[in-house]
């Protein structure tokens, strides 16, 4: 690897780059003590990718990559542009695998279906996402011919492939994550619909129903349609469209799942479509590929461009976007995804093959929602959508451009003479595709940014920290909107971090409330119109969520689903705030009462009284907050009262663990059971996780949790009882986690349920 310059620059980090990358990015080791820097982490990213120009004689850099590593090093650490995540993770080490989406074919045949799991299982280990066409497995009660039994259909596989994923973590630092499509016209279609009713099943899967045309325009006439058996191609029976299409809305609005992709219009994009049709994308749905392709994701931080002064201009786009630095930068980050494409080690040769034929880059944008803070434009306006028009215009022109140049350096994707580019007498390009709108939650939080093109979730929120402690984090932007107005107190945040939003607060200036929204403040119709605004420019998808508040009916997810089909997207996500059916701590009599059926009698609390003496056993656990004894006394084999010591007597987190100790000891003798209780407490985060084994252990509570876990509840952990709790709590911080880009993820450590 090139050797690092003396006078590197540290980068100057955001409030949370810093949490953000020693908990997913940097190099650990075996005994998970962190060994690189963030200097070292980009340094590492930078001359790994920049070597990849020797390969080309004709590059103005090969003689000297040097010089283009730190110009790769300065784009990242000026956090104009990050790559995805598995090109930081892995860039520069033995493992080497640097994208971040890929599609499997899943065949109608044991062989093919397992042959699926296993390369899933290696993609997942290497820290990509898959996506899979279920399209093919014929429906379940069909006769296969070869062994004269009937076939499970493919729901009953998707849960194969979904307790495989449980088993596998993406390279210990991101969790396996799939897309799960079935054709509209597959029989079984609707016990794919209804997969999710039960909330928890295939929680390792997003699930979107595959559109056609005829489908759309049956249900546009009230028509029946076909459903095919994909086996043989003969009509099974005929179903009447809106049935299925109000199916759809129904469990949308019931759930989030699943989401709608269209698959002809996907198709009718396809520039290589000689190599077959496209069936599937990668998790979040930005990403459609052809089986055994791969794709690898960067985006451009457009807070960045922001020339502060020119709000009041007759056209502020035109002055108070830097687009010549833009440019620059939208040309340097095409050589750099290009040039991953060569550095990256693939999982599997075929798909190294199909990588390498097509080239295929995703170049998107994040930081959309503070550039318009920052220009004083309303996102849910037509303002909003034209700049976002303007501006992935120029990015899409840019790029292709900048992927026309590369061509005469290096040569066209060997698949260009077969493809559209060609017919059409278009490039040549060096790239397939060079655009595309993806998910980056967590590293927006390292560019200290707005996620991809959605709105803000919320203006401030909460954060929990050491003993107790709550502090208010605020939208930098925001807050310096607040203190032109006078207005920046600390109970205004304190008020505003209760509920995200100012539309409420009349005593704000109008203008401010008419600028600073949030995801919920929006009407869908605007969440809509402002994707497919970026989609009408953008060669791939786009990910992103139409957030619904929870008084949204059926009709009003029906519209969205209808305007998505109207207005080009190539799919959409829609998802319902309050949706899933069940409270993440409610159990027992706490279920009972939400549910109705609350006895009318008062709970008699019966405390069994402590004999005299009893045998237990004391358990040293490291915890972010130094080492805590833990004695847990039995009766009988089972645990009747726990003591947590932590540190000298007299400090607040020695009071804090005593107190979490005599509650448990009172649940004990109360007759709650283990499982109930690791249940309540485990994953409650702290300020200071450790390390512990193959996992973290977050705070005292957590630690507690394992120790009765690991004794007591050994053959079926609380991750396995509790899919409501992995559903909807932060695995890392113990956070809420919200739904944005087509993705549960956590807004205060970037923790993402799609990796």
């Amino acid at each position: 690897m090139l050797t690092m310059p003396v006078e590197l620059p540290e980068p100057q980090l955001k409030p949370h780059t810093d949490i953000v990358l020693r908990k997913r990015y940097l190099h650990k080791s075996l005994d998970g003590a962190t060994v690189e820097t963030p200097r070292d982490l980009f340094w590492r990213v930078a001359a790994s990718v920049a070597e990849s120009e020797r390969a080309y004689p004709a590059s103005p850099y090969a003689p000297e990559p040097e010089q283009l590593a730190r110009e790769f090093y300065d784009l990242m650490t000026s956090w104009k542009f990050l790559p995805n995540s598995p090109t930081l993770m892995n860039a520069g080490t033995d493992l080497g695998q640097l994208s971040a989406c890929f599609v499997l074919p899943v065949g109608d045949s044991i062989e093919e279906i397992f042959d699926a799991v296993k390369y899933a299982a290696m993609i997942h280990k290497s820290g990509g996402g898959t996506g899979f066409s279920f399209s093919r497995l014929r429906p379940k009660d069909s006769r296969v011919g070869s062994t004269g039994g009937v076939a499970s259909g493919p729901v009953s596989f998707l849960r194969i492939f979904n307790t495989a994923t449980e088993q596998i973590k993406q390279g210990g630092t991101r969790r396996g994550a799939n897309m799960g499509i079935l054709r509209v016209d597959h029989p079984d279609i609707e016990d794919f619909i209804r997969a999710k009713e039960k909330e928890g099943e295939f929680n390792n899967f997003n699930l979107s129903v595959g559109l056609t045309e005829d489908f759309m325009q049956a249900v546009e006439k009230d028509e029946e349609y076909a459903l095919r058996s994909p086996h043989s191609g003969k009509v099974v029976r005929r179903r009447r469209a809106r049935e299925i299409f109000d199916l759809l809305v129904d469990k949308a609005w019931s759930s989030g799942d699943p989401g709608i992709v269209f698959l002809d219009r996907i198709n009718r994009d396809n520039p290589t479509p000689d190599q077959g049709e496209i069936e599937s994308t990668n998790p979040c749905g930005e990403q459609p590929l052809l089986p055994f392709e791969a794709c690898n994701l960067g985006s451009i931080n457009l807070s960045c461009f922001h020339v502060p002064g020119h709000e009041q201009d007759a056209d502020p786009f035109e002055g108070g976007i830097d687009w010549e630095e833009l440019r620059r930068v939208i040309r340097l980050a095409v050589r750099f995804l290009d040039n991953v494409i060569d550095a990256s080690r693939f999982p599997l040769d075929r798909i190294a093959e199909t990588v390498r034929r097509n080239r295929k880059i995703g170049l998107g944008v994040m930081g959309f929602a503070d550039l318009l803070f920052l220009l004083g434009v309303p996102y849910d306006s037509p303002e909003g959508t034209a700049l976002a028009e303007r501006i992935m215009s120029f990015i899409n022109a840019e790029g292709h451009a900048a992927s026309a140049m590369l061509a005469e350096e290096r040569g066209p994707f060997p698949a260009y003479e077969t493809s559209v580019y060609a017919r059409q007498g278009l490039g040549p390009y060096r790239n397939a595709t060079v655009t595309t709108i993806a998910p980056t939650g967590t590293l927006s939080i390292i560019a200290g940014c707005s996620s991809g093109v959605e709105p803000l979730f919320a203006l401030c929120f909460t954060r929990n920290i050491l003993d107790g402690e709550r502090l208010v984090e605020v939208n930098p932007h925001f807050e310096a909107a607040l203190h032109r107005v006078n207005e920046a107190t600390p109970e205004l945040m304190e008020s505003v971090a209760r509920t995200g939003s100012i539309q409420q607060m009349d005593f704000l200036p109008a203008s401010l409330r008419k600028v600073f929204v949030t995801a919920m403040d929006i009407d869908p119709v605007w969440h809509l119109r402002m994707q497919a605004a970026f989609q009408r420019h953008t060669d791939n998808a786009v990910s992103k969520t139409v957030n619904l508040p929870n008084s949204a009916t059926r009709e009003d997810i029906h519209a969205i689903y209808w305007m998505a089909y109207e207005e080009g997207c190539k799919g959409v996500t829609v998802y319902r705030d309050g949706c899933k059916n069940l409270q993440v701590l409610a159990t027992g009599e706490g279920q009972q009462k939400m549910d109705g059926n609350a006895a009318p009698a008062e709970p008699v609390s019966t405390v069994r009284k402590r004999p005299d003496i009893l045998q237990g056993f004391t358990q040293k656990v490291q915890t972010g907050l130094g080492a805590m004894y833990l004695t847990v006394n039995e009766v009988d084999g089972k645990p009747f009262e726990v003591f947590a010591t932590i540190g000298k007597s007299g400090r607040s987190i020695t009071a804090k663990a005593e107190a979490i100790g005599r509650l448990v000891s009172l649940a004990l003798r109360s007759g709650v059971s283990v499982r109930d209780i690791v249940t309540q407490i485990k994953g409650i985060g702290g300020e200071h996780p450790v390390f512990r084994g193959k996992g973290l252990l977050l705070s005292i509570p957590d630690a507690i949790a394992w120790v009765l876990e690991r004794r007591y509840l050994k053959d079926q952990p609380v991750s396995m009882l509790a899919p409501d709790l992995e559903e909807h709590r932060c695995h890392e911080c113990g956070g809420e986690l919200i739904f944005q880009e087509g993705c549960l993820i956590c807004p205060q450590c970037g923790y993402s349920r799609c990796g």
